[in-house]
C-alpha cells in the first residue's frame, strides 16, 4: 500500500525506518520529512496542518494509509477530516479523533477524564481569567513545590514546577494574564507535585482493545544531573529496571485498562497510540499525563525494540483484529542520545553543516535518526533545536549508552551539545 507519514522529527525518521521494512509498504511519502527520512521514502513539502493539501496529495498518489506523527494535526481533527470526506473515507488514519485527542490537547479535559474513571493521579485545580483570584488563593494555601500546566498544546514547554508560593503566583499570572503560552495558557491546571521516578508506557489501541508496545524513560532537562530548563527530550533508555512484571500489572489494572474502557464508554473514536506519562511513587504508579501519539525521543528506542511489522499491526487495528496480535519486543537494552543546537531550548542557529554522518562507526546495532536536519545541495545541515538522535543497543543500559557516546564523538556541527549522563541512574 502507498503510505503517507506526517511529521519531520526523529520520531518520524524512526517510523519511516520501521514502515519501510514492512512487506505491506509499496511507496512511502513523508510530509514534510527531513534529510534522514529521505533515505526511506519521498519527502513532500506539505505542512502537517494543511489538510487540503494533504487531501489532494492523498488522492493524487492513491494513498491508503496516513500515519500521523505529531499532536497538532490530531488535536485539530485530521482524523475527522478524513472520515467526513467521501473521497478520503477509505484511507486508514493512524490517530484518534479530535475528541479523543483532547486527552492531550486539554490538560483540564484529561484530568477530569482521569477523575471520572478513578485513575490515580495528582490532585489539581483548574483556573482561567474568570476565577483568577480563586487561583491565587489556591496557590497561597497549597504546599510547594507545585506544578502549573498550560491547558492547551505548548510545544512541550507549558509545564512549570514552582518551588514556592511567590514563584507560583508569578508564573500563574504570566500564563493567564500575559498569555505566556498564547491561548494554550488561557486556562491553567494547578497540580500537586509528586515525588518519584518517571517512566512512559506506550499502547496501540482501536478504542476497545489494546497492545502494549513498550516503555521508556526520557530525560527532559538540558543539563546533566537533570538541571536547567525543560526541553523536548535529551535522550531516552529502555527498559527501566523498576518496570518489572509486578509494576506493569499495577499499571495495566489501575491506569491502562480503565483508560481504554473509559475511551470506549465515552464513545471516543480512538485508533492510534496512547502515551501514558507515569511516575512511580512508593512503588505505586500514578498518571501524570496522556499524549495522543508516540513520544519523541521515546519512539527512537521503543520502535527499534519492536520486532513486529508495524504496518501489519496498524491494519489489524483497523480491521478489529488487534487483540489477536502477539507483540514481540527485543529484550536488549536500548539508548538514544540527542545532539542539539547550541542555545537550545532557547535561541539557536540553523544551517550548520553536519560532518561525520557517513562514517562507519563499527557498531553492530547503531541507528542515527534525524530530528532537525535538511538537505542543502550535497550537504546535510541543522534545521532545528534537536538535531540528531543516536540509538544503540547493548546487553545493559550502560553498554548501550557507551555505544551511543562513541558514535557521537565522530559527529560534529557548530555549537553541538549532548548530555553525557543519559541513563545515569542505571549504572
Amino acid at each position: 500500500m502507498n503510505i503517507l507519514l506526517l511529521g519531520s522529527g526523529g520520531r518520524e525518521h524512526a517510523f519511516a525506518w520501521k514502515v519501510k521494512q514492512s512487506e505491506r509498504c509499496s511507496e512511502l511519502f513523508i510530509a514534510p520529512g527531513n534529510a534522514g527520512t529521505a533515505s526511506f521514502g519521498k519527502n513532500v513539502a506539505i505542512a502537517v496542518t494543511d489538510f487540503e493539501a494533504i487531501k489532494n496529495f492523498c488522492i493524487t498518489e492513491k494513498i491508503e494509509m496516513v500515519i500521523v506523527g505529531p499532536e497538532d494535526p490530531l488535536v485539530l481533527g485530521i482524523y475527522d477530516f478524513f472520515i467526513i470526506d467521501k473521497s478520503l473515507q477509505h484511507i486508514i488514519v493512524i490517530g484518534p479523533s479530535a475528541a479523543g485527542a483532547q486527552l492531550e490537547g486539554s490538560k483540564a479535559f484529561s484530568k477530569r477524564f482521569m477523575q471520572r474513571h478513578n485513575i490515580p493521579t495528582a490532585g489539581y485545580g483548574e483556573f482561567n481569567e474568570s476565577n483568577f483570584d480563586d487561583g491565587i488563593k489556591y496557590l497561597e494555601q497549597h504546599s510547594t513545590p507545585i506544578v502549573l500546566k498550560a491547558d492547551g498544546l505548548a510545544a512541550g514547554k507549558g509545564v512549570v514546577i514552582c518551588e514556592n508560593s511567590a514563584e507560583a503566583k508569578e508564573v500563574f499570572t504570566a500564563m493567564i494574564k500575559d498569555r505566556q503560552f498564547g491561548e494554550a495558557s488561557a486556562k491553567v491546571v494547578v497540580e500537586e507535585f509528586l515525588q518519584g521516578i518517571e517512566v512512559s508506557v506506550f499502547v496501540l489501541t482501536d478504542g476497545k482493545n489494546y497492545k502494549i508496545l513498550g516503555h521508556a524513560k526520557d530525560y527532559k532537562r538540558i543539563g546533566e544531573g537533570d538541571t536547567g530548563p525543560n526541553t523536548g527530550g535529551m535522550g531516552c533508555v529502555s527498559p527501566v529496571s523498576f518496570v518489572d512484571q509486578v509494576f506493569m500489572q499495577k499499571v495495566e489494572k489501575t491506569i491502562i485498562e480503565p483508560t481504554i474502557k473509559g475511551i470506549h464508554e465515552e464513545g471516543l473514536t480512538y485508533k492510534g497510540f496512547v502515551f501514558f506519562g507515569l511516575i512511580k511513587v512508593n512503588d505505586e504508579p500514578y498518571l501524570i499525563e496522556y499524549n495522543c501519539r508516540m513520544g519523541d525521543p521515546e519512539t527512537e528506542v521503543v520502535i527499534p525494540k519492536l520486532k513486529n511489522d508495524l504496518v501489519h499491526l496498524f491494519v489489524a487495528m483497523h480491521k478489529g483484529d488487534l487483540q489477536n496480535q502477539l507483540i514481540e519486543i527485543d529484550e536488549r537494552a536500548c539508548c538514544t542520545v540527542m545532539a542539539v543546537s547550541g542555545g537550545y531550548p532557547g535561541e539557536y542557529r540553523k544551517n550548520m553543516s553536519i560532518t561525520g554522518l557517513n562514517k562507519i562507526f563499527g557498531q553492530k546495532e547503531m541507528l542515527i535518526f534525524h530530528a532537525g536536519t535538511k538537505q542543502n545541495d550535497d550537504q546535510i545541515v541543522t534545521n532545528g533545536g534537536r538535531v540528531l538522535a543516536v540509538t544503540c543497543f547493548g546487553d545493559n543500559i550502560k553498554e548501550a549508552v557507551t555505544s551511543s557516546m562513541e558514535v557521537l564523538k565522530n559527529i560534529s556541527f557548530e555549537g553541538m551539545y549532548y548530555r553525557k549522563d543519559i541513563g545515569y541512574e542505571f549504572d
